[in-house]
């Protein structure tokens, strides 16, 4: 006879204390994922990368992963990755590594928009659009090198 374990938010434990956590780093991070929709998730996630700061690399970078897909398309996702790139910011994951990439874009996207904005150009929201948009930043510094001296943002794209 085959009795199949069943495993949901009615019997996974709510893990939110970092001491618990790190007894435990799998459990917490089933937990966090069980429980993604509860409105407790947030503390759970903490908990859980707080526990993560005392380990080492080869384990963590497996379980901010594990995590992250877990969550999916989840709200909870997007504190996991604000949590990941605050609380384990010194980590070099592909997650972590992604995360502070799209900071640096936003950032530099928001410098272009700053300094057009500084010599009084208009920006119409399709040009705006497409600089936020943009991840490299390669093309973002030079159009931030070319908006100091851009009479128009059309000017940002030439030869391209």
């Amino acid at each position: 006879m085959v009795h199949p374990l069943v495993v949901g938010p009615h019997n996974m434990p709510v893990i939110t204390d970092a001491a618990d956590a790190r007894k435990d780093l799998s459990l917490t991070a089933l937990s966090a994922i069980t429980h993604a929709s509860d409105p407790e998730v947030g503390a759970i996630l903490k908990a859980l990368s707080t526990a993560l700061r005392d380990e080492p690399e080869s384990l963590v970078n497996p379980v901010i992963e594990f995590v992250a897909q877990g969550l999916g398309k989840r709200p909870a996702s997007e504190i996991w990755r604000n949590l990941v790139a605050v609380d384990l910011s010194f980590y070099t994951s592909p997650l972590s590594e992604e995360i502070r990439a799209q900071g640096e874009a936003r950032r530099a996207a928001r410098d272009v928009l700053t300094v057009l904005k500084q010599r009084g150009l208009e920006v119409p929201e399709v040009v705006r659009e497409r600089i936020t948009d943009t991840q490299g930043l390669e093309l973002l510094h030079l159009w931030l090198v070319r908006a100091v001296t851009a009479s128009s943002t059309d000017e940002l794209f030439c030869d391209e």
